[in-house]
């Protein structure tokens, strides 16, 4: 299964006409079950009832968009906490947060994220990691 840029600008207009942001989709195997799992966020949070009102509105259009594909369950969440930063949106949304790093060269760096460039991400120690060096790249909640 794939989301082509034309459903995807669609699945984000949808879920922005309900005052809620796509933060990203993922589509997972788990054992015989495709999963296609749509993130959203709002501010000041997302709730319950907003990830239903989306899955709702949604689920008519991957109806018809997705037809040609096997059985899917759809899954509407907030991305959590702890959140996989992909793109410039998710790691300037992340500044103030503790994230942790790693790179295709196999370092792993943590600390707050205190500043975005746009070729680099400075963390707290003063340390400038270049984005295209990032394998992988989450927020974490220290408890």
């Amino acid at each position: 299964m794939m989301i082509s840029n034309e459903l995807e600008a669609k699945i984000e207009n949808l879920i922005k006409s309900l005052e809620c942001e796509l933060y990203g989709i993922d589509i997972l195997k788990e054992n015989d079950s495709k999963i296609l799992r749509i993130y959203i966020t709002k501010s000041p949070q997302v709730t319950l009832d907003d990830c239903k009102e989306v899955s709702l509105v949604l689920s008519p259009l991957l109806d018809v968009e997705l037809e040609n594909y096997d059985n899917y369950f759809l899954e509407v969440s907030s991305p959590g906490i702890e959140r996989v930063l992909k793109t410039m949106v998710h790691f300037k949304g992340a500044i103030g947060e503790m994230v942790k790093i790693k790179t295709i060269n196999k370092h792993e760096y943590k600390g707050k994220l205190i500043k975005v460039e746009a070729e680099s991400l400075v963390i707290e120690d003063g340390t400038k990691i270049e984005i295209q060096d990032i394998k992988k790249a989450q927020t974490f909640f220290i408890w």
